[in-house]
């Protein structure tokens, strides 16, 4: 295959990879603890979007909406009664609980829908050709709700209250509690937002693929891989990691069969682990 076809699918598939990792990076800089669980709101947020447009008959944005509100309420209900009373114990703890969550919410999903492979309501339409390089409409369509996702995710924590509510937490807990910034209340929200995008992303792979009770799950090490790689914590460095790892995978299948793609992801962690242990762009809050 051509080697700028796999650079183009690897940016397209890196930046959709971005949002569920900046999720993840995002409750690691202010909740401390690595949470597994968001394999499953991916999922969860690939089925309510499922549900939504082919059920409901919505189109795909807002199907997109639905995806990220339901997998956003899903994550703070979770956390509250789940993960919340395991942070006393510390964060390893803690994230071996959000394994068993995500286990048991995967299995719930499994039962409610089966497991048979589900596609969304999409028009039939022909991929776009360049001298030899092939776009889909919908790989464009998925490409610019990540990125607008993303733009608006910076510009809500640039600029409003309670993103920067989020940074201090992010940056400095015991700080941000003297200035009266309740922890609590943006834990809350630092779940809502993470899961949502968790769910955002999972319905955006989905639409490129099809989905099933493990959407989510085999997702998980690409997304951690991301995260790890740009620097747990750090909101830019998780979209690097992204791209990064979304063209490794794609160039990849270069020299390996298509079936150990997700090698790529362990590998980029121990590699950069190895030369970088703070990831690329270090242990940054935001």
């Amino acid at each position: 295959m051509h080697v700028l076809q796999l650079v183009i699918n690897g940016i397209m598939a890196g930046t959709i990879l971005a949002v569920p990792a900046i999720g993840l990076t995002a409750i690691f800089a202010v909740l401390r603890f690595t949470n597994f669980a968001l394999a499953s709101h991916a999922t969860i947020g690939a089925f309510a979007g499922y549900v939504a447009n082919v059920h409901f008959g919505l189109p795909i944005l807002p199907a997109v909406f639905a995806a990220f509100l339901i997998a956003g309420m899903v994550g703070v209900a979770s956390d509250e009664l789940v993960l919340k009373p395991f942070r006393a114990a510390g964060f390893i703890t803690t994230a071996i609980g959000s394994i068993a969550l995500t286990i048991a919410l995967e299995n719930i999903v499994r039962f409610g829908f089966g497991n048979e492979l589900r596609g969304y309501d999409l028009p039939i339409t022909r991929d776009w050709r360049f001298n030899g390089i092939r776009i889909g409409p919908q790989q464009v369509q998925n490409l610019a709700i990540a990125v607008a996702v993303m733009a608006a995710l910076f510009a809500f924590l640039a600029f409003t209250r309670t993103g920067k509510a989020m940074r201090a937490v992010a940056d400095n807990p015991m700080l941000a509690a003297i200035k009266g910034i309740n922890a609590d209340a943006i834990g809350r929200v630092v779940s809502f937002v993470g899961m949502g995008l968790a769910g955002l992303g999972g319905m955006l792979i989905g639409l490129d693929t099809t989905i099933d009770p493990l959407t989510g799950f085999r997702a998980m090490l690409s997304i951690f891989a991301a995260a790890v790689v740009g620097g747990l914590g750090s909101i830019p460095g998780a979209v690097i990691g992204a791209l990064v790892v979304g063209i490794g995978e794609e160039l990849s299948t270069l020299v390996l069969s298509h079936d150990y793609r997700s090698a790529v992801g362990f590998l980029a962690i121990v590699f950069v682990l190895t030369l970088r242990p703070r990831g690329i762009l270090g242990q940054r809050a935001y």
